[in-house]
């Protein structure tokens, strides 16, 4: 693990958020814990990862989910050069459709 995320805090959180057992239960988890853009916020990065991989170009991407190039550089930085998270979970999503 890198950039130093790991710590007591963000141990807990992860820990609590394995322990939700629905989407429901995610809806109301997050709404308390987060604001609403910050949700939204993270479900773009997502979408924006999935768009990436499926070699969509920053101007379609833009214009799909109104983020800045600077976050679709980001998220391409974390794909190719993170700890592999979204390729992971992307992966999962894809299995489940």
């Amino acid at each position: 693990m890198s950039r130093n995320i790991k710590d007591k805090f963000t141990e807990q959180l992860f820990e609590a958020i394995l322990k939700l057992e629905s989407k429901e239960e995610c809806y109301n988890f997050f709404q308390d814990i987060a604001t609403i853009g910050e949700i939204k916020a993270l479900g773009q990065r997502l979408e924006v990862a999935r768009m990436l991989k499926e070699g969509y170009t920053y101007d379609h991407i833009v214009a799909e989910t109104g983020v800045s190039t600077a976050t679709i550089s980001r998220v391409k930085r974390s794909l190719e050069y993170g700890e592999d998270g979204y390729n992971l979970i992307l992966s999962r999503l894809e299995e489940n459709n």
